[in-house]
């Protein structure tokens, strides 16, 4: 099991790191670097193109899992993967982001769903809010198709990694429906002076797993501490709870000592323990 969960992980973070690693880190001072327009954002009210790992028993619950910057669905696919042995219930859905230009990349095109001013960014940086309304829409969208197909609201879960958690946190505490719960993975709380008029009367009661490196120095880990105590104070939302009490509502909040910009095994067997508290079974 240890080995299984190791070696898929690696695989995981190969596939993440070939993704950091074309970012142009160091450029020149006397290069010209070009800004994505207003427009940069992608119009994504047409439906995302998803990579689905079937369940392997009767379907009877949802994981819609969202990539990070640079990244794709085949990202995350070792990962559902290695969770079906023992969630053999469960499908996911895995979307990819469409391409578009990201300021802080020089204006390069690359897959993202929202664009980034600046890498490393503090809690009030500038940010693409159109950008991220658009990718809400187009997750709702998604929850809606799982819910058309049978699977009710409370059997599907939201989650993501980086610029994916972030997604997946404003639109599960905004959206109409009260989903299974949310899956925070190196992440931060957008939007942050305008999502208390924009949160659901349900939020409160959300499950929310919040995973975050200690020595990540693209989201750094003091961006995760400071919007949880955003998300306590400001949106009054219970953070931390104890992991035994997450069913009731509120964050259970994990951090992990010398994790950059990824995931570990650790953090994947503690996200793994969640998913299967919040979407058991119902054999």
């Amino acid at each position: 099991m240890v080995r299984s969960l190791r070696t898929a992980l690696i695989l995981s973070i190969l596939v993440l790191l070939a993704a950091y690693l074309r970012w142009p880190w160091a450029s020149s001072t006397n290069q010209r670097r070009a800004t994505a327009s207003p427009q940069a954002s992608t119009d994504m009210a047409a439906a995302l193109k998803v990579l689905t790992v079937t369940p392997r028993a009767k379907h009877t619950a949802t994981i819609i899992f969202v990539h990070g910057l640079g990244d794709t669905g085949y990202g995350w696919k070792p990962v559902a993967d290695m969770f079906a042995a023992e969630m053999q219930h469960v499908k996911w859905v895995l979307p990819h982001a469409p391409s578009i230009p990201v300021t802080a990349n020089g204006g390069m095109k690359m897959p993202g769903w929202f664009d980034i001013y600046e890498f490393g960014g503090a809690i009030n940086a500038r940010e693409d809010e159109e950008g991220m309304l658009k990718t809400v829409h187009a997750l709702n969208q998604l929850i809606t198709a799982e819910v058309d197909a049978g699977i009710p609201a409370d059997r599907i879960l939201l989650g993501g990694f980086s610029q994916g958690a972030a997604m997946s946190l404003l639109t599960g505490l905004t959206t109409e429906r009260r989903l299974a719960g949310l899956a925070v993975l190196s992440g931060w709380l957008p939007l942050r002076l305008k999502i208390k008029a924009m949160m659901s009367d349900h939020a409160k009661k959300l499950p929310i797993f919040w995973g975050h490196g200690k020595a990540d120095p693209i989201v750094r880990y003091d961006r995760a501490t400071m919007s949880l105590e955003y998300i306590k104070s400001q949106l009054n939302l219970n953070a931390p709870v104890a992991p035994e009490k997450v069913l009731e509502g509120g964050i259970e909040f994990h951090s992990y000592e010398g994790l950059p910009h990824s995931v570990d095994d650790q953090e994947l067997v503690d996200l793994k323990t969640f998913l299967k508290k919040v979407l058991p079974s119902q054999d």
